[in-house]
């Protein structure tokens, strides 16, 4: 990690010519750094004897809170002072990213997916030879049985007690919410099945699959409402009477039906848009005479 440097101000013990060397320091920060990034003087720090740091403000937007540092020197009873080196350093309020951390130490409990792979770690606090003792009265038995199943290492009371401190503190111990609210404990259900090993007095896996914590290790003193020995009376169905058949009312349902379309009636204008006829005079017919019929009669009575 980069160190962060607190740039001081100018203090009577400083050198009157290192002090002076302000414009030297300048142009060699101005010589590696992008144009326009170096801004005000921030002061001078003494480092040793005829050794001091002068610091510039770094105008960079993607610097904010960084100092160029130009280090100067001279030789005893010089009066010019040279350069030593230039760097761009963090300042107390410099934006920093987050310390690096191994691969193996960055990953949470709950990280790893399927086709995930930890690596190995050899000096996991956690385990321990198979063959070795731990101080168990039970140890020892367990340990050579262990190796004969070929498994190189098995838990230390170390990782026992982190496992088992863990389970119950967590949702599978008494201090769970599904716990206070049950009537009894894991250990006297039907269900519970004891673990094997150190862990035996303390711990057991639900079976239940009812339970919210079926499948899961629980503790003795861990409960739920699915146990297998606590029971609540039974409410009783609302009986229902006999159906009732009414054969007088009736229901109306109104059908929508869509008008159907008289081709006869349409005429060759749309709805509403009838052109207005312009009045026209009409010739009177002249009516002629005629004559009668023969029985006396006209033809126009």
């Amino acid at each position: 990690m980069t160190p962060t440097i607190t740039p001081k101000r100018d203090t009577a013990k400083s050198d009157a010519v290192l002090l002076a060397a302000l414009d030297l320091a300048r142009d060699a920060a101005v010589s590696i750094a992008e144009p326009g990034t170096v801004g005000a003087h921030a002061g001078m720090e003494m480092l040793g004897e005829r050794l001091a740091m002068h610091w510039f403000e770094c105008t960079s937007p993607g610097y904010h809170g960084w100092r160029w540092g130009v280090s100067v020197a001279r030789v005893p009873r010089a009066k010019v002072a040279t350069i030593c080196e230039t760097n761009l350093l963090p300042g107390p309020d410099a934006i920093l990213a987050p310390e690096w951390l191994p691969y193996s130490e960055r990953l949470a409990p709950g990280d790893l997916g399927p086709g995930d792979v930890l690596p190995k770690r050899a000096d996991d606090p956690y385990l321990v030879a198979g063959f070795e003792a731990t101080g168990d009265e039970d140890v020892d038995q367990m340990a050579f049985f262990e190796l004969g199943l070929g498994r190189p290492r098995v838990l230390s009371a170390e990782g026992r007690e982190a496992a088992a401190t863990r389970w119950y503190a967590g949702a599978s111990g008494p201090t769970a919410e599904v716990a206070v609210k049950a009537s009894a404990p894991c250990s006297t259900c039907g269900y519970f099945v004891p673990m094997a090993g150190a862990l035996r007095a303390v711990f057991g896996v639900c079976a239940n699959e009812w339970s919210p914590s079926d499948s899961r290790v629980v503790s003795l003193d861990h409960g739920c409402g699915a146990h297998s020995e606590t029971d609540v009376e039974a409410p009783e169905p609302t009986p229902m009477g006999e159906p009732i058949v009414d054969e007088l009312a009736v229901d109306l349902e109104v059908l929508e039906r869509e008008p159907e379309e008289d081709q006869a009636t349409e005429g060759p204008y749309p709805e509403g848009q009838t052109p207005e006829l312009e009045p026209t005079e009409l010739e009177p017919t002249e009516l002629k005479p005629t004559e009668p019929d023969a029985d006396g009669t006209d033809e126009r009575d």
